[in-house]
């Protein structure tokens, strides 16, 4: 019998093929740039916690890197004497293993009870958060523990921190104890079915679906998609489908566009899918233009991008919250030229008063700013005007000239090649072809320019490493603000400014 563990039978949770595989041909895994930084994310958390829960470092972190036989040795003799906290306790029941972040000990009676807590990184209480600790604490009552409450510590995203390390209030404890205790039997039966999954000489016979997606991607989902045929025209590229659309889709077996009743859809889904079927292109330069053509000059076009770190480290801000930390602006004038200014901290202070300093500066006192899903930037924007107070007028001032440019091209372009999709990076190949988010070098998008701006101001990177981080987000800024000003031009049928 194979013994499993808890994130096995978790898997086994979200699909029995993820377990079987995760069992017989683990070298499949494709484990995504972003789970391994939800994992780095969690193994930062979980330090934190051990500060919280053992402030004056009495308790025992059980190392299970250093091997699981002197994992479990070491666990069971701490758990016998029920004396000190223990980090990462080891239980074994019913050929599964489990290991707990934080057990509390409490003596009453003569008797240790246990106070288990598990530590994510989450915001909230998730569902499938409520099932992995179900399977945690089963296994420890399994094996004799008297648990006697169990928690999970998340992460309160509406503290803020004080600075200086002091990470109290940081994590906020949600008592799981009756729901645990409720799926009980329905662990158990978890584990049965698991156990015979795992046994099995036979991959499971299981086709892809929403299962692949949550509670998040499967890492053997390329593994799975081999072979598969996709349809010409795939449904999902319709634009904000319901769920209802999806179900009665779902019950007739479409998948392609073709097989679609157009009675079911909205006007917007109407025109994705005539123009993507029959190859067309779709703009309505006089609606667009009259949109745009009289808000003046000179226009601006603004980008941001910003970091939400769940743990924080300046102080005054949250955790999750969005600090800025870079804008990229271009101008044009009335005769058609083209200037640039940027923003960029990397010096890993906060970046968010000199950043609201220099949008102040750049943006001038009058003209359109131009912005791309504009409720990013204003949302950014008017955060700062609550966080300094002294610069909330200036602020405001330029919130109110904001304007979006992604409802225009909603409502007067679309091309097949954006694939139902409206995004800069969908639109721009169709619009102002001669400019490519592929030709960069590096960060392509706004989850990449997170990551290496965490990387940047970390204190071990290189001043070389950094310089080279600097050039890309440079790069990566100043083509989303051209690109807007490519599909602006477009929009409204001008020649110049040139863009180079």
């Amino acid at each position: 019998m194979p013994t499993l563990s808890k994130s096995k039978i978790i898997a086994f949770r979200q699909c029995p093929k993820r377990l079987w595989l995760e069992v017989h041909r683990p070298e499949l895994r494709e484990v995504s740039a972003a789970t391994e930084a939800r994992f780095q994310v969690g193994y930062q958390v979980g330090d934190i916690a051990i500060k919280l829960y053992d402030p004056h470092a009495s308790g025992v972190l059980i190392k299970i890197k250093e091997g699981f036989r002197e994992a479990f040795e070491l666990s069971s003799r701490l758990l016998e004497e029920g004396e000190r906290i223990i980090f990462e306790a080891g239980f074994r029941f019913r050929d599964s293993v489990a290991f707990s972040d934080v057990m509390i000990p409490t003596s009453k009676r003569g008797k240790t009870f246990w106070k288990m807590v598990e530590v994510k990184s989450s915001a909230s209480v998730k569902d499938y958060h409520i099932e992995d600790i179900a399977v945690q604490s089963f296994l420890a009552r399994g094996m004799g523990l008297e648990v006697e409450s169990v928690s999970l510590a998340h992460v309160d995203s509406s503290w803020t921190y004080p600075g200086g390390g002091d990470y109290r209030g940081f994590l906020k404890e949600a008592d799981l104890t009756r729901e645990s205790l409720e799926l009980a039997s329905e662990v158990s039966n978890w584990l049965g079915e698991a156990h015979k999954v795992a046994l099995s000489p036979q991959e499971p016979d299981i086709q892809t679906g929403d299962q692949c997606y949550s509670p998040f991607e499967c890492p053997f989902l390329p593994y799975c998609n081999i072979g598969k045929t996709e349809p010409e025209f795939p449904i999902d590229w319709l634009p904000r489908l319901t769920q209802n659309q999806r179900l009665l889709l779902k019950e007739d077996g479409i998948t392609d566009l073709r097989d679609v009743p157009v009675g079911i859809l909205t006007p917007k889904q109407k025109r994705v899918r005539e123009h993507t079927i029959n190859g067309t292109e779709f703009f309505d330069q006089g609606g667009a233009r009259d949109e745009l053509k009289d808000k003046g000059f000179p226009a601006y076009f603004l980008d941001f991008e910003t970091s939400n770190l769940t743990v924080p480290i300046w102080a005054g801000t949250r955790p999750y919250q969005q600090i800025p930390f870079q804008f990229s602006l271009h101008k044009v004038s009335q005769d058609g030229e083209l200037e640039h200014a940027g923003f960029l901290n990397l010096t890993g202070e906060d970046p968010s008063r000199a950043f609201a300093e220099a949008v102040i500066s750049s943006c001038g006192n009058a003209g359109p700013i131009y912005a791309y899903n504009a409720k990013f930037e204003k949302s950014i924007l008017r955060a700062l005007a609550g966080r300094f107070g002294d610069l909330s007028s200036a602020l405001e001032q330029i919130t109110n000239r904001i304007h979006d440019l992604l409802p225009v091209a909603e409502k007067y372009f679309y091309a097949p090649s954006q694939c139902g999709s409206w995004s800069i990076k969908s639109v721009l190949p169709a619009v102002v072809p001669e400019l490519s988010y592929e030709e960069l070098d590096g960060v392509k998008d706004g989850n990449m320019a997170m990551e290496v701006f965490t990387e940047a101001i970390a204190p071990a990177t290189s001043e070389e490493r950094r310089q080279e981080i600097r050039r890309q987000l440079s790069g990566y800024c100043k083509l989303d603000t051209l690109s807007m000003v490519g599909i602006w031009m477009k929009f409204l049928d001008l020649k110049k400014p040139l863009l180079n």
